[in-house]
């Protein structure tokens, strides 16, 4: 079965229509969100809606979780606290509900899906070796899903080895089939690696692959719409840099 992993679509909503529209070209039976459906962006209602037609298993992030309420704005960043300040004053309540009904973690299946981590599933940014060591040890089988760092990444240990991780780049596609592996399949919102295209994973549990994916769409437009809702102009600005 093949699954499209998308994470941290942040209210973006000309990147995730693009990234639905390579998703349909696929195999792809299911889709899975790894959570901060909302933040940074300005089109949160219609981000959310897209998620609850399209997306089978969805998790909370922590800007979610900071719109719900749940966490505090305090414990944000004076950009991010802004965005969800906003979002709180202008999403839908159905939309609220649906962001509600979300946690941060799905991890009774063969595939564990985790915004942050298995050790810390809001918080916790694993882009290091030695950290995703002490993640794997906490992983109840052998694959991960984690988002959060706006990074595509993978980590695995192979039995009797120390863990290795890389940064992944369009196109490419690793086995999977032995060892336990933590995938992060970038973002689709907001990207921190340096490449502006909208990031997203295709798995394939039968097959035993994954593969990293990016999409082109339209940046201006939704840097356009960032400044049309008076958030901060950084928030527009780091789209085209990937940052």
């Amino acid at each position: 079965m093949q699954v499209a992993v998308l994470s941290d679509i942040h209210s973006n909503r000309h990147a995730l229509e693009a990234v639905l529209d390579d998703v349909r070209r696929t195999g792809a039976r299911e889709l899975w969100c790894l959570g901060d459906l909302v933040g940074y962006g300005a089109d949160p209602n219609d981000c959310v809606a897209l998620v609850r037609e399209h997306v089978t298993l969805c998790i909370a992030g922590n800007h979610d979780l900071a719109v719900t309420g749940e966490l505090s704005l305090d414990d944000f960043s004076a950009g991010a606290a802004l965005a969800a300040g906003w979002t709180q004053e202008v999403i839908a309540t159905d939309h609220l509900d649906y962001l509600e009904s979300l946690r941060p973690l799905l991890a009774d299946g063969e595939v564990g899906l985790y915004h942050g981590s298995p050790r810390d599933p809001v918080w916790e940014y694993v882009v290091g070796v030695l950290l995703a060591e002490l993640c794997l040890d906490r992983l109840p089988g052998r694959l991960g899903l984690i988002g959060h760092s706006h990074i595509a990444l993978s980590f695995d240990r192979q039995e009797g080895l120390p863990a290795t991780g890389s940064a992944r780049r369009d196109g490419e596609t690793v086995d999977i089939g032995t060892g336990s592996w933590l995938l992060n399949p970038g973002s689709v919102g907001q990207p921190r690696d340096g490449d502006p295209r909208a990031a997203w994973l295709l798995l394939d549990l039968t097959l035993g692959t994954a593969s990293w994916r990016r999409t082109t769409y339209d940046v201006a437009g939704a840097a356009a719409a960032i400044r049309a809702a008076r958030l901060p102009d950084s928030l527009a600005d780091r789209l085209q840099y990937g940052q």
